[in-house]
């Protein structure tokens, strides 16, 4: 490996390398802008194979509004319609039918509500499923009610409405994310390096890794993968954060080489020789953990795996590759106005703030591991709050046309009179026997018959409730019961409760496989790398305990100082995957050159020098993965508001207290045992 990482080097390889490394990077990126529109944002594309949802959903395209979603547009007034609102009202309706909207069918009647307040258009939408084309046909039903009459307030909801409002946050993720991280890392690699020219060649390599991930994962969304713009958001900050990490650790031992070496190549083919194993342990660390997604049952989580693994490893290869050759080819020139010369001073292993920090440790090991093993613990207290509230109709930070939409029809109607749940019954001579059945479940407020087909008939059921609510995806799995034990033939309950029930219930499903498998896998590296059981054990119990603690303090935030509404059920999985992934990445640049010194200084002073040399660089990196993971904050959604703060507050705590307090006072207590069972702890 050595050999191949040093290519670079080269006083002609580093030429050919860059060469190369552009004409396929920019071959790649050309793919870039097409990525957004290969995104699938359609809640319905992440159901779960095999799903009750999903046969209802299929069964249901055969009926003839199988394709259709209902565009509900809401209009609404303190007091009874008066007759010229009532006016207004027909004259709508009649407007959408002469002149239908994209995708739109015809319109039929309004439904008033009891009280005479509220009047519903239903305006059915075709959906052209793995499109986003349902954002379209709503948005020109909304242009026509832009203006009502005084008095009026009008809002389009309903199962079109809500999907519209979806995609149009996910459409504008990437490039809001973009700037934002591209400009979080630009600022912090100026202040890092205090170069007005330095900070050029980082920051140009991690753009040209950001704009051929793009392009990959448009390929990847071409071969059948499903990318979400949830997923396409985290892509750049992955990239963005994970490459300036790898970026300011070669960086970091480059300068340490050129104060040792004249010769600027021989300098970095020692500090790819020496920091590259441990740039490709850490990055197929995050790699092996991503793929783990890939078995989730979610689609959307799945979809993250592969296209997340694969930013990653675009970043290390262009860590690798073209920033090496860019460094080699410009010089220690480059550094202007610190630049290192040969015998000039710099971090060692002998002065420092973190040899001073590994000092203090040193007198009372133990002492301090199990101090701060006890931080973390309360830390992680916040946890007792966890509550799983978020949903579909709640994850808008702000407010949105459907979120209001949904309100005022609570108000006036049924709440789930915008998105009813849907039965299909095979056998239509058993459908007066089903109605009944679940007419008289507690929580729904009304059943009907509505379409008949090949596959038998259509049901619609009203809940009384919010049908973006957890109480109502609560009513399904008995909803289910009753329906199923009123026919004696197969029936199917869907609709977009039941659909949400179904995603939430695979979400648990995929944190209890996911977390351990993905927990073994970082295991089994770690031993590969370090050679060793104990160390490896530490790291990976130091990270789980960093990422409870993170948890809980999110969990405690969210519910007392934020008001969010909860987390949705795949948030824990989501923020496991990045927080104990690249916890531990910081554990092995800490570990690697601990190791490294070990093999010739012994146990305690390679602990000691190796936290002295590596402290500094590591903090960096680790500021810019939080600052580059809190640009989710930007950003609409509840959910990546949530991750966000939560993956900077762990990354930080994994930083500042794990990596620099915690392991190297649990390694100092353990000494030579540590290493056990290589030579090392013989």
């Amino acid at each position: 490996m050595a050999s191949i990482l040093s290519v670079a080097s080269g006083r002609k390889g580093k030429f050919t390398v860059l060469s190369i490394g552009l004409i396929v990077a920019m071959g790649i990126s050309s793919f870039a802008g097409k990525f957004e529109k290969a995104q699938k944002n359609d809640p319905v594309s992440f159901l779960p194979g095999g799903t009750e949802s999903l046969k209802e959903l299929d069964a249901t395209r055969t009926l003839p509004s199988g394709n259709t979603a209902p565009a509900v547009t809401v209009i609404q007034v303190d007091g009874p319609l008066t007759a010229s609102q009532r006016a207004y009202v027909a004259g709508r309706i009649k407007n959408l039918n002469d002149d239908r909207p994209l995708k739109a069918e015809k319109t039929g009647p309004p439904v008033i509500s009891k009280d005479r307040t509220t009047a519903l258009i239903i305006t059915p939408v075709v959906v052209d499923y793995g499109t986003n084309e349902i954002l379209d046909s709503t948005n020109e039903i909304r242009d026509r009610f832009d203006q009502p009459p005084a008095g009026l307030d009008a809002k389009v909801t309903g199962p079109a409405g809500y999907s519209a409002d979806a995609i149009k946050v996910f459409e504008g993720i990437n490039g809001t994310l973009l700037y934002a991280a591209a400009g979080i890392v630009l600022i912090l690699l100026i202040l890092i390096y205090r170069s007005p020219i330095f900070w050029i060649i980082p920051f140009f390599t991690v753009i040209l890794a950001e704009g051929t991930s793009r392009g990959l994962g448009y390929l990847l969304a071409e071969s059948g993968v499903t990318i979400n713009g949830q997923a396409g958001g985290i892509l750049p900050v992955l990239v963005f954060g994970a490459g300036t990490d790898y970026a300011l650790l070669l960086v970091a031992r480059y300068r340490e080489e050129l104060r040792n070496h004249a010769d600027k190549h021989e300098a970095m083919k020692i500090a790819l020789r020496q920091a590259g194993p441990a740039i490709v342990a850490s990055a197929a660390t995050v790699i092996a953990a991503l793929l783990t997604l890939s078995l989730a049952e979610v689609n959307g989580t799945a979809g993250l795996g592969p296209v997340g693994a694969m930013g990653i490893a675009v970043a290390m290869l262009a860590m690798l590759t073209i920033l090496p050759a860019l460094l080699t080819i410009c010089g220690r020139r480059a550094f202007w106005p610190y630049i290192p010369r040969v015998g000039s001073s710099g971090t060692d292993e002998t002065h420092g703030l973190f040899r001073r920090i590994g000092d203090r440790i040193a007198v009372r090991p133990r002492r301090v591991w199990v101090g701060a093993t006890l931080l973390l613990v309360v830390l992680s207290l916040g946890l007792t709050q966890l509550n799983t509230g978020l949903t579909s109709g709640n994850q808008f930070r702000g407010s949105v046309d459907s979120v209001q939409g949904q309100e005022m029809i609570a108000r006036a109607f049924p709440a789930g009179s915008d998105a009813p749940s849907s039965i299909i019954v095979t056998d239509p001579a058993e459908a007066p026997e089903v109605i009944a059945a679940v007419s008289a479940v507690p929580g729904v407020a009304s059943v009907e018959l509505v379409e008949r087909g090949d596959v038998g008939v259509r049901l619609e059921v009203v809940l009384s409730g919010d049908p973006y609510s957890t109480s109502s995806f609560d009513q399904v799995p008995g909803l289910r019961e009753i329906a199923h034990n009123a026919s004696g033939s197969d029936v199917l309950v869907g609709g977009p409760t039941a659909q949400e029930y179904d995603l939430r219930k695979a979400a648990v499903h995929d944190n209890r496989l996911i977390m351990p498998i993905a927990l073994l896998v970082i295991f089994l590296i770690l031993i590969l790398l370090l050679r060793a059981l104990v160390v490896p054990m530490v790291l990976i119990a130091s990270v789980v305990l960093s990422f409870a603690a993170a948890l809980g303090i999110g969990t405690f935030f969210f519910e007392n100082v934020f008001d969010f509404p909860g987390v949705d059920p795949s948030f824990p999985l989501f923020v496991f995957i990045f927080l104990v992934s690249l916890g531990v990445d910081y554990n092995i640049f800490l570990m690697a050159r601990v190791r490294e010194e070990t093999v010739s200084r012994g146990p305690r002073d390679g602990m000691l020098r190796g936290l002295a040399v590596t402290g500094a660089v590591i903090t960096s990196a680790g500021i810019v993965l939080a600052g580059t993971f809190s640009a989710l904050a930007v950003l609409p959604l509840v959910f990546l508001t949530e991750l966000g703060f939560t993956v900077a507050v762990g990354v930080l705590l994994d930083t500042i207290i794990v990596r620099s307090i915690l392991v190297p006072a649990v390694v100092l207590d353990l000494d030579k045992r540590a290493w056990w069972p290589s030579r090392l702890s013989r």
